[in-house]
């Protein structure tokens, strides 16, 4: 980027297109809730290859709810596969909102979308298919307002 365009940017651009330029995106996936209401039956997965071992990842999963979604947060249980076939679960706590009761992310009109970062600087062990499927785990079901849930990874320069 030449410094005359870079002067004549405004600054949140020019951050957002240097932060990009730090990160490869690997996979970017969202998938639709029917009825914007989520089941236990419902899970949502994603499948992506890796082949670089060597590097580290940033793990996010996106939420889209309705901006009238009854709960601070939304438990998921989030199973990972790997290429060997191995399985490794965790129970998660997206925050969708603040302590007091205001959205985290973005909304527009009556939806709201925010970008949870799952992992940081997430090493996988092996080159091949990876798996991560998002179950919802909620005491409630099924849960109404979950729109869609997204999974993104990139690649950490």
């Amino acid at each position: 980027m030449s410094i005359h365009l870079a002067r004549s940017l405004p600054f949140p651009l020019l951050c957002l297109l240097l932060t990009a330029c730090n990160n490869d995106l690997i996979f970017d996936e969202s998938k639709d809730i029917p009825n914007a209401t989520w089941s236990y039956d419902a899970p949502v997965g994603f499948d992506f290859e890796v082949q670089d071992t060597t590097k580290a990842y940033q793990v996010l999963l996106e939420v889209a709810h309705a901006g009238d979604f009854g709960y601070q947060n939304c438990y998921v249980q989030i199973t990972t596969r790997f290429p060997n076939g191995e399985e490794k679960k965790q129970t998660v706590s997206l925050e969708l909102a603040a302590q007091s009761g205001i959205w985290n992310g973005e909304c527009s009109g009556n939806e709201c979308t925010i970008e949870i970062l799952l992992q940081a600087k997430a090493k996988f062990k092996a080159p091949g298919k990876h798996s991560i499927i998002v179950e919802q785990f909620m005491r409630v079901n099924p849960l109404p307002g979950i729109e869609a849930i997204g999974l993104i990874i990139k690649q950490l320069k």
